[in-house]
C-alpha cells in the first residue's frame, strides 16, 4: 500500500522531511514501515483500511504516552490517504518477548495499570465497532459480524453446531451485561508486548484498543496472553483461570461472581472465532483443542 513515493511525499507533509532510509517493512493486519528521517528522527508509518474508530485508537494511544505507560507516541493523527488510515508514531526498539513460563501474572498487572491509566470512553472519539473478535455486540443481525478481519464472512462458514450454540449463548450474555465500559487493549497477546528482564519496555497494536466491560477486557486478555509471533497457541484452562485471578490482585478487587463469569465468556467468544476462521481455512486443530474444553469454559462462564 505504502511504495516508496507515497511514503516519501506522506513523510514530508505529515513528518516535516522526506525519509532518508526504510529501516523495515512488516504487517499483518496493518502495514507497517520504519523509517529514518533526514530529520534523523526515526518513525513507524502505519497503513490501514480506513475506520472511523482508528481517531478514537490513536487518541487513547497519546493519552496512555503522555502518562508514561509504554506505548509509542503518536506522531500524528490519523490521515486518509486513497482509502487509507495513515499514521506514524515514535520507534520503540528493543526489548524481547517474556518466557510465557513466567505465568500470566505480569501479564495480568500490565493491563489493570493501561485499564487504570486510560481515559474515560466518553473523551475520546467512538471506538466502535470493536474488531471481530471482541465483536460479539456487533449491530448485525446475524450471529457473526458481517466481516471478520480478513473480510470473510463467517456466517457462511458450516461446522458443527455446539459452535453455533455456544457462540449464541455468549453473545446474548454479553450484550445484556450493563457493566460500565472501559477502555483497554483487544489484542493482548505477548507477541505485542516487549519486556527488559521483567520490565514492560512497549506495547504495540493500538488499533485493537477497544471499549468494553472490564471483565469481558480481561476474558480476551486470559485467552490470548501466551500468543507469540507464528503460533497459534491460545491459553489452556488453567492459563486462563490464572489470568483472571492475577488481574483481581493486581487491580486490588475481589469480582463478584458475575464478572467473573462474563470474563470466561468473553474469551470463549475470541476462541469461538478463531475456530470458525481454522475451520474456513480448512483446518482443525482450533475446533478440536476447544472441544476439548469447551465444557469447563461454559461452567465457569455459568453457560453449561
Amino acid at each position: 500500500m505504502l511504495d516508496d513515493a507515497l511514503l516519501a511525499d506522506w513523510c514530508l507533509r505529515y513528518l516535516g522531511a522526506p525519509f532518508e532510509r526504510v529501516l523495515f517493512r512488516s504487517g499483518f493486519l496493518s502495514e507497517v514501515v520504519g523509517v529514518e528521517l533526514w530529520s534523523g528522527l526515526r518513525a513507524v508509518v502505519k497503513a490501514r483500511p480506513f475506520q472511523p474508530r482508528i481517531a478514537g485508537c490513536l487518541q487513547v494511544q497519546a493519552a496512555l504516552a503522555r502518562v508514561g505507560f509504554p506505548c509509542p507516541e503518536p506522531l500524528t493523527v490519523a490521515t486518509r490517504v486513497h482509502g487509507m488510515a495513515v499514521s506514524a508514531e515514535t520507534e520503540v526498539p528493543g526489548g524481547s518477548p517474556l518466557p510465557t513460563e513466567a505465568g500470566a501474572a505480569p501479564f495480568a498487572a500490565l493491563l489493570a495499570r493501561l485499564i487504570a491509566s486510560a481515559p474515560d470512553p466518553a473523551a475520546v472519539p467512538d471506538l466502535v465497532p470493536s474488531p471481530p473478535w471482541a465483536g460479539w455486540d456487533h449491530p448485525g443481525r446475524r450471529l457473526w459480524p458481517d466481516l471478520d478481519e480478513h473480510g470473510q464472512d463467517l456466517n457462511l462458514v458450516g461446522g458443527p453446531e455446539w459452535v453455533e450454540d455456544a457462540a449464541r449463548r455468549v453473545r446474548e450474555r454479553l450484550t445484556s451485561t450493563r457493566a460500565r465500559v472501559c477502555i483497554g487493549h483487544g489484542d493482548w497477546e505477548s507477541q505485542n508486548i516487549r519486556w527488559t528482564g521483567r520490565d514492560p519496555l512497549v506495547v504495540h497494536d493500538w488499533d485493537s484498543v477497544i471499549a468494553q466491560p472490564e471483565a469481558a477486557i480481561v476474558g480476551l486478555a486470559a485467552t490470548m496472553w501466551p500468543s507469540e509471533e507464528g503460533s497459534d497457541v491460545t491459553a489452556s484452562v488453567a492459563q486462563t483461570a490464572d489470568f483472571i485471578a492475577s488481574y483481581q490482585l493486581q487491580a486490588g478487587r475481589e469480582w463478584g461472581r458475575w464478572e467473573i463469569r462474563d470474563a470466561w465468556a468473553a474469551g470463549l467468544w475470541d476462541r469461538l472465532i478463531y475456530v470458525k476462521q481454522d475451520t474456513a481455512e480448512g483446518g482443525s486443530h482450533q475446533l478440536d483443542r476447544l472441544a476439548a474444553e469447551l465444557d469447563e469454559r461454559l461452567d465457569h462462564a455459568a453457560l453449561g
